[in-house]
């Protein structure tokens, strides 16, 4: 008793609430799910005695066996064993949705009730956690030979909130840490396990699994037959094909080797996030001047703009005006390298923990940890790798992203073999649980030891399939940007042997250079199309386990770009409700949706024989002159400027930045800002006509100003009213301009240069 009483108090409750619920659940986990459920809040600890409230009814705990993916419930049979499996001790496995479930629901009826409330819950859900961080012990592991940490209980636990996770996890730790691993045969010979036997922390997983590999099967001394040292069951005679293939015998191993791998995972990505941010931080942009008696400056510390420079007159810095700095962009094939480097080995440790998620449709057929899913596991998932997942998923560069591409490929993996398993593919619609504060706790056990107690606050975001739509969107905009335009068959004349030997000096010319081209459009192409395969992929796995209904549902909170299409549909009223904060939520909403849209900018043509259509556009005619031109490296670059715009134009209450794209030629756009407040334009709106030409993106875009009743009134300095756009970066005026290959239409459709320096600019 008092040992089961010591195991409640390590996991949070109170003496008196332990030996209550103990009174009426012999089984420990029976006692502490009603514990945690607030069933022994009542329950008081006044020196040492019991003071109960007039009893009230206490649910039974529900009682369940695992299941495989496959099986119905009518084939679900009760393990009677006194094992970790035991039906009184454990919840469904396979249903990971159950955490979740509305309570409130329950007392209502099947059909009131909401068969999705444990998935798609609200965004606004707040969990607040108590982790505990302890000095972690070391070990020597005489298998390998290596003096390494062990990771502790706080470390397993991380991120889990009271409930049903957060005691499958305490059972298991404690199970293969400390307890007695008994020969299934009955003769009464035992092994004790010990933290160094599951818990080790190498610095390589494939180190982990290998060590695994060694001690996981044991022979009993006595009967000399073999059982498995993680969950005490008998291993058949039969050798495996691979040393790895007995890490694969039962869910208490892929309990321990998901949670240990995606640990090591975490805390190396982590590890890559705090090294680029503290690189960022050291590191400042180096301006070079042409002044030969330098006068030191003073630059802000935290600056990151700019650095400290020297000079003997104050610097021309601004971007409307003349300037006289550029940019210094050494280093940056060194910092490509490493970036490369760290990609490579978190996708190698990706790969290799990707080995041990459940998959019933693996080469060989499904290994038995396949169909009983540890809960653990599916605890580890959801906070360790939907941690991992989000930060590489809200990357909102495609090209970024391409040049990584040997890291986001592997993800793609994980996201298809999480959608593919019955008792994971919820997870690919459940909101991401994220922190967003952080509180130490004071007290005397914690001023006294090595153990640190902080109250952890997490709070839905997105779940993985709604950040993957975001890049799908990316994605669908580059690969519209990388579609050819059609060019019309010319009637073939037979060329003079002149003219053939004219082109056969000229084979070879810039053949390097098309190459280079090609070969990145290709890339890009490729790495859009995946994106796009996985999502179908993922939705199709979804439907088939799901349902239609799920799938839908999920559909409808994934971000949509508008098109001509939908236009009118999409049009609709939008209720700005009574007060000024509920009018801004509604115009942010509103605005995320419509800032970026492709739409029909043609108009019609008295002349019926002209194939090339006319365009309400500035740059009509540039536009015509392009019909029947194909630039690969053009349509590279508008590529990637599209995939980058469709998800990061801004947009604020104060002022915003609207583009309309034509959705049959993406090099012609009509930008729309509001303007800032602040300002002279504030709540005025300006539209530009921008023209992506022959040479973009070696050559800046061609901008037009066109709100000026037609020529009649000039609201800048820098915006004529003939509509001439004066920027440096634009080419029309001196100073830092247009750098080929690197500045980005965002620059100029985000009008940063335009409308964040009023002094010095139009807006």
């Amino acid at each position: 008793m008092d040992h089961k009483v010591a195991q409640l108090l390590e996991m949070g409750a109170t003496a008196a609430q332990a030996r209550a619920a103990l009174k009426q659940y012999k089984d420990v986990m029976a006692a502490a799910e009603r514990i945690f459920d607030g069933s022994f809040d009542h329950v008081r600890d006044d020196d040492g005695d019991i003071a109960m409230s007039p009893a009230r009814d206490v649910p039974e705990p529900r009682k369940s066996g695992m299941i495989t993916p496959e099986a119905d419930d009518d084939d679900v049979e009760d393990n009677d064993d006194e094992d970790e499996y035991d039906s009184d001790d454990v919840e469904d496995f396979a249903d990971y949705d159950s955490d979740y479930e509305s309570k409130a629901d329950v007392g209502q009826g099947m059909s009131k009730a909401d068969p999705y409330a444990g998935v798609f819950f609200s965004k606004d859900r707040r969990e607040e956690v108590i982790e505990v961080e302890e000095e972690p012990e070391t070990a020597f592991v005489s298998e390998e030979k290596e003096e390494v940490k062990l990771m502790t209980q706080g470390q397993w636990m991380k991120g889990c909130p009271e409930g049903g996770e957060q005691s499958f996890l305490f059972t298991l730790y404690n199970e293969l840490s400390e307890s007695e691993c008994r020969c299934p045969n009955g003769c009464d010979y035992s092994v004790q396990r010990q933290k160094r036997d599951f818990f080790p922390l190498f610095s390589e997983f494939s180190t982990y699994t290998k060590h695994l590999s060694k001690i996981v099967q044991r022979t009993c001394l006595k009967c000399s037959k073999k059982f498995c040292y993680a969950c005490g069951e008998p291993v058949g005679s039969s050798k495996y094909s691979d040393q790895h293939d007995c890490l694969f015998h039962c869910p208490n191993l892929q309990g321990v080797i998901l949670g240990v791998g995606l640990a090591m995972l975490e805390s190396k990505f982590t590890e890559d996030l705090e090294q680029s941010a503290s690189d960022k931080t050291r590191k400042r942009r180096q301006v070079q001047i042409s002044t030969p008696q330098p006068l030191e400056v003073d630059v802000e510390e935290d600056d990151d703009f700019y650095p400290p420079i020297s000079q003997t007159k104050k610097m021309k810095l601004g971007i409307g005006y003349a300037g006289d700095a550029r940019e210094d962009t050494s280093g940056q094939l060194e910092a490509l390298a490493a970036q490369r480097a760290k990609d490579e080995k978190l996708s190698k440790l990706l790969s290799d923990i990707r080995v041990f998620l459940p998959s019933i449709h693996r080469a060989g057929g499904g290994k038995p940890s396949d169909f009983l899913v540890h809960p653990t596991a599916l605890a580890h998932l959801r906070r360790r790798f939907n941690f991992v997942s989000s930060q590489l998923l809200r990357n909102d560069s495609l090209t970024d992203m391409s040049d990584r591409s040997v890291l986001y490929f592997e993800l793609l993996n994980w996201l298809e073999t999480i959608s593919c398993h019955e008792a994971l593919a919820s997870m690919m619609a459940m909101p991401i649980m994220v922190v967003t504060s952080v509180k130490s706790i004071n007290s005397r056990k914690s001023s006294t030891s090595h153990i640190r107690e902080r109250t952890i606050v997490y709070e839905g975001s997105s779940g993985p399939r709604e950040l993957l739509e975001a890049i799908v969107i990316q994605a669908q905009a580059a690969l519209k940007g990388l579609e050819p335009i059609k060019i019309e068959e010319e009637e073939t004349v037979e060329m003079s042997e002149e003219q053939k030997r004219i082109t056969n000096d000229d084979k070879g010319k810039g053949k390097d250079v098309n190459k280079a081209v090609a070969e990145e459009n290709e890339k890009l192409l490729g790495f859009c199309t995946r994106i796009l395969a996985t999502a179908r992929a993922i939705d199709r796995s979804l439907r088939d386990l799901k349902g239609d209904a799920f799938v839908d549902r999920l559909h409808t909170s994934l971000p949509k770009i508008p098109g001509s299409a939908s236009a009118g549909e999409d049009r609709q009223v939008v209720d700005a409700g009574d007060t000024e904060e509920s009018a801004q939520k509604a115009y942010i909403e509103w605005a995320n949706r419509v800032r970026f849209e492709y739409c029909d900018l043609t108009v019609s043509s008295s002349d019926t024989n002209d194939d090339v259509p006319n365009y309400k556009f500035y740059y009509n005619n540039e536009a015509r002159m392009l019909a029947s031109s194909d630039i690969p490296k053009r349509s590279l670059a508008i590529a990637k400027e599209l995939a980058v715009l469709t998800t990061n134009l801004p947009v604020a209450w104060n002022s915003s930045v609207f583009l309309r794209v034509d959705e049959t030629r993406v090099d012609i756009i009509k930008a729309l800002i509001t303007g800032p407040e602040g300002t002279p334009y504030y709540n005025g709106c300006y539209l530009f006509d921008v023209f992506l030409g022959p040479s973009y993106n070696h050559a800046p875009p061609s901008v037009k100003y066109m709100t000026t009743n037609g020529g009649k009134f000039r609201f800048n300095p820098n915006l004529y009213q003939d509509g001439k756009v004066c920027l440096s970066l634009l080419g029309t005026w001196s100073g830092p301009g247009w750098i080929a290959g690197k500045s980005t239409l965002l620059q100029v459709s985000n009008l940063i240069s335009v409308y964040r320096t009023p002094a010095e600019t139009c807006l």
